[in-house]
């Protein structure tokens, strides 16, 4: 590709020629001014609406999207209606070609369909299914994949909630080329992106995706230059960021405050946080690190209708906002006015005492 490039670095602004790599072009190269800009065929694969940002950017910077791949329509809610991706809806309005396998690995339909469409590179955001070898095998530039932290750190499908759970004040996205780990492939682009204290995951992962979408496209910018050179992840420094489960969402309180806020704000919309209170479910909405008070873990008290609840390392958890089991959202305020907790009730226990 270099050298062909090389040899038509003269075309003048407007003009292009298409390089085949067999029947179709695999990627057509234009001159615009002073810039040279190679359009790739490219198969997308994406389902949430983390994706769209990059199928956006890949179809504004002229790419050839000849194939969207996402996960089935599925029932979802307590209604069950069907639920369609967000990354189907967006590709239908871009007027792309879109397949839904319900499985991939074992698949001759899905392959056949990619081989006669030709990837020059198969893009991979938040697919949602393991990549299988003949997929892998496929195009010249390979599977790359836009992963939500800074690999080698916070490996797996969660990168983004345990990044602000566990404290993290910077994170970032990464290109990477997927080998056949668990995303242990070769990085090839990497940005920083800071997380705030006000972040959740709901507000970090759309700065994500955007930041994401943009790298994405400066690393087909790159190999089609040969200016990016891949580099192996130092499996030393791995962290893992393993799916999450409702307990995830469960509150121990012998854990400092701090830790339980940054819990908080990391799993959100879900599992969120909750405990219980006089043996029924309480959701924790909104906390924050309260002042330094002698309590003991659980130990709920109301302090100028405050409402505190007590933590490891002698911390303390000012509470702001709760939904009890049944009902809607409500003030701490709101919440010690109806239940009127009493000295010495603690959070987490499965059976009040009074």
């Amino acid at each position: 590709m270099s050298n062909f490039i090389a040899q038509n670095a003269l075309l003048k602004p407007g003009e292009g020629v298409a390089v085949s790599g067999g029947a179709a072009p695999a990627f057509v190269v234009i001159r615009c001014s002073n810039e040279r800009i190679a359009l790739m065929k490219l198969v997308f694969c994406g389902t949430p609406q983390f994706a769209i940002p990059t199928l956006n950017a890949l179809a504004e910077a002229g790419h050839e999207i000849a194939l969207v791949v996402c996960q089935p329509d599925r029932p979802s809610g307590r209604g069950q209606q069907v639920s369609v991706p967000a990354v189907k809806q967006r590709a239908l309005e871009l007027g792309l070609e879109v397949a839904q396998p319900e499985k991939i690995k074992n698949n001759p339909e899905l392959q056949a369909q990619l081989q006669a469409t030709g990837p020059q590179a198969i893009i991979v955001v938040a697919y949602g299914r393991i990549i299988p070898k003949w997929m892998l095998d496929m195009p010249p530039l390979g599977n790359l994949n836009l992963h939500a932290s800074l690999l080698p750190r916070y490996r797996g499908a969660a990168p983004i909630q345990w990044a602000i759970a566990n404290g993290e004040q910077i994170t970032g996205a990464t290109t990477m080329r997927i080998d056949e780990g668990l995303d242990t492939g070769d990085i090839l682009l990497q940005h920083e992106v800071p997380i705030l204290e006000s972040d959740t995951a709901v507000t970090l992962a759309p700065r994500l995706a955007s930041a994401g979408a943009a790298l994405m496209v400066e690393t087909l910018r790159g190999l089609e230059s040969g200016s990016i050179l891949s580099r192996p992840q130092d499996n030393s420094r791995a962290t893992l960021a393993p799916i999450l489960n409702k307990e995830d969402g469960r509150m121990d309180f012998s854990r400092p405050a701090e830790v339980l806020v940054n819990r908080l704000r990391g799993f959100q919309p879900w599992p969120g946080a909750f405990t219980l209170f006089r043996g029924k479910q309480l959701q924790i909405i909104q906390a924050k690190v309260g002042d330094a008070l002698l309590m003991q873990s659980g130990e709920i008290r109301v302090v100028q209708d405050r409402l505190l609840a007590g933590c490891g390392n002698g911390t303390v958890l000012e509470i702001l906002e709760v939904q009890p089991e049944g009902k809607k959202h409500i003030s701490a305020r709101e919440f010690v006015n109806g239940y009127r907790p009493k000295e010495g009730e603690k959070l987490g226990e499965t059976v009040s005492s009074f």
